[in-house]
Formats: structure tokens, C-alpha cells, sequence
């Protein structure tokens, strides 16, 4: 599985552009952070981009959330890569995540919402306005983008990063990205 046949994938089976949008944020975090690690930037990037493959069909049935998305990609990817993907649901899924790039998924998937929110609200709506210090004002502000996991987003610190250096590496992942989700 590569990049391309990850977003066909994604074209496929996500019809709602905001959440394609979300794959596309979620994959870019990825790649920079596995960038950051010396990890393998691609399969971290494909680990973000699909992770959301089943949202249409699961939204409202979170315990089957990447149960779908884990037939989908069943003789696609390897079954590491299914766990993984299936890990960033552990509440519902009773999963325990135990892989850097469970941690990372987990984490990324929250900072991508904290990150696009705090653009949001720049005079530009741009990401290329948002700094770290914007980012960690808003993670303060516990009703600003109140969906998003200030605990999930912490998760940056199960690899051995600080919440300031993963918004740095978050903020530089979606501004690589900022065309194609349109800030």
C-alpha cells in the first residue's frame, strides 16, 4: 500500500470531504512525526491517512469503529498495520495500545482538530499563521474545540516527546499540507 492507493481508498470509502480532510491532516502529522523519530514516514503517513477508513458507517456505532476499516485493509496491509489502526479506538475497541505508532496515531488524530481549530480562528484562517504558542493557549482553553482529547493529544509523551515539540512537529506536518485542506 502506498500513498496514492491510500487516498483512492479514501475517495472511496469517505464521502464527506471535512473527514477526508481529517485523513489527509491526520496523515501529514504522521509522516512528520515518524520524520522526527527516525521512523518509516511512509507507513506512519498511511497509518494516518486510513485510520478513518469506517467513520461513515461506525459514527454513530463507535465500538465497531476500525472493526470495518480492519476488513477493508485486511488483504491490503499487513496486520500490524490493522492493529495499529484499530489501536486509536482502544475505549470501545478494549484495547491496550502499545506501539510507538499506536501513540503517535492516537495523539495525531486529537492535534489535527486542536491545530485546524486554532487556524480557524486566525484573522487569515490560515496554518501558516499558527505558531506554538497559539496551539498551546487553545489546548489551555478547556471549551475551545472541546471534542478534542487534550488527554489523547498527551499521548505524544508515551514516545518521548513534549506537548510543545509535538505541536511544533503537528503545526509543520499541516502547513506541508495547508493547499490541500484549503488553510
Amino acid at each position: 500500500m502506498d500513498k496514492e492507493m491510500s487516498i483512492k481508498l479514501i475517495e472511496k470509502y469517505i464521502k464527506e470531504e471535512n473527514m477526508r480532510k481529517h485523513c489527509l491532516a491526520v496523515g501529514a502529522i504522521m509522516k512528520e512525526l515518524a520524520s522526527f523519530l527516525n521512523e518509516n514516514e511512509e507507513k506512519w503517513e498511511i497509518i494516518g491517512l486510513l485510520h478513518d477508513l469506517d467513520y461513515a458507517e461506525t459514527k454513530n456505532n463507535p465500538e465497531k469503529h476500525g472493526l470495518i476499516t480492519a476488513k477493508i485493509l485486511k488483504d491490503k496491509v499487513d496486520s500490524e498495520i490493522i492493529e495499529i489502526i484499530k489501536s486509536h479506538n482502544f475505549e470501545n475497541l478494549n484495547i491496550v495500545p502499545n506501539k510507538k505508532e499506536s501513540y503517535g496515531l492516537i495523539a495525531s488524530d486529537a492535534l489535527s482538530g486542536l491545530i485546524i481549530a486554532t487556524a480557524l480562528v486566525m484573522p487569515s484562517k490560515k496554518l501558516s499563521e499558527v505558531e506554538v504558542k497559539s496551539v498551546k493557549k487553545k489546548f489551555k482553553q478547556k471549551d475551545f474545540a472541546r471534542n478534542v482529547s487534550r488527554e489523547k493529544i498527551m499521548f505524544c509523551e508515551k514516545l518521548g516527546i513534549d506537548k510543545d515539540k509535538f505541536f511544533e512537529i503537528g503545526i509543520k506536518g499541516l502547513q506541508s499540507i495547508s493547499k490541500e485542506l484549503g488553510l
